[in-house]
């Protein structure tokens, strides 16, 4: 037997066209599994370290016009963005806007002619737009990685159909040749099983991947939904802060 017909690409040449194709399929989505990998690494790094350096600057000021100036300066910061809608939203709302516009954030109070009922009328359409930010965050980091479920579920049984498909072409060159020996079967069946192999090269990569990302992704929603409320138990703090003063 001549073992240099089994070289990979000679056994890609010679195989049918339907297991070209399905390698062909494979090949493509082995290339936009790495591509989305690449892209979403790079989101995660950059949004990750700009958000923990946001919250920090945040905690330690505990001034809402720094710290919207800071989120200004850290556009790939997921959290950062949530704030800056959550501070306009509160701004809007506000009467005059003077509260949340200087000074330490919890002893910053609602302008004294702004109502009760008014105040927490602001309160919840801050609660909204964090809400509304909250979800088009989630929505941007979960782009493209759904993709990458796909792949490590679909691949293999791609390849497997390729590979079945070799080896019933293999099973028919045999029958007409009328001969069963090693060197007769083995380029063929070689030439099959490389779909199989493909298969699983595309799916492996893409299912580690999907559930790094899955697991950030879970743990970047926390953030989200802690700095919400945090962010909330401030205001209703300095709502309530000013009745008892008014009191």
């Amino acid at each position: 037997m001549d073992f240099s017909q089994l070289d990979l690409i000679h056994m890609v040449r010679n195989a049918s066209i339907v297991v070209q194709m399905v390698l062909a399929l494979l090949l493509f989505f082995s290339i936009v599994s790495w591509a989305i990998i690449l892209i979403k690494y790079r989101y995660f790094r950059r949004a990750l370290r700009e958000s923990a350096e946001f919250s920090d600057f945040f905690w330690k000021s505990r001034d809402f016009s720094s710290a919207f100036a800071k989120a200004k300066a850290l556009p790939g910061s997921p959290l950062a963005r949530i704030f800056r809608i959550a501070y306009m939203e509160l701004k809007k709302t506000s009467q005059a806007g003077e509260p949340v516009d200087s000074g330490d954030a919890t002893a910053a109070a609602p302008h004294p002619s702004f109502a009760f009922s008014a105040r927490f009328a602001a309160t919840d359409n801050v609660k909204r737009a964090l809400r509304r930010a909250i979800n088009t965050e989630m929505t941007r980091m979960t782009q493209m990685v759904p993709f990458l479920a796909t792949t490590g579920n679909t691949t293999p049984f791609i390849g497997l159909f390729g590979t079945v498909w070799g080896i019933m072409s293999s099973f028919q060159g045999i029958g007409q040749k009328g001969s069963a020996s090693l060197a007769v079967v083995a380029p063929g069946i070689s030439e099959a099983l490389v779909a199989t192999a493909a298969g699983l090269a595309a799916a492996i990569p893409a299912v580690i991947a999907f559930n790094y990302f899955m697991s950030k992704i879970r743990i970047v929603e926390t953030e989200f939904q802690s700095f919400s409320a945090d962010f909330l138990n401030i205001i209703e703090r300095d709502i309530l802060r000013v009745e008892r003063r008014k009191g």
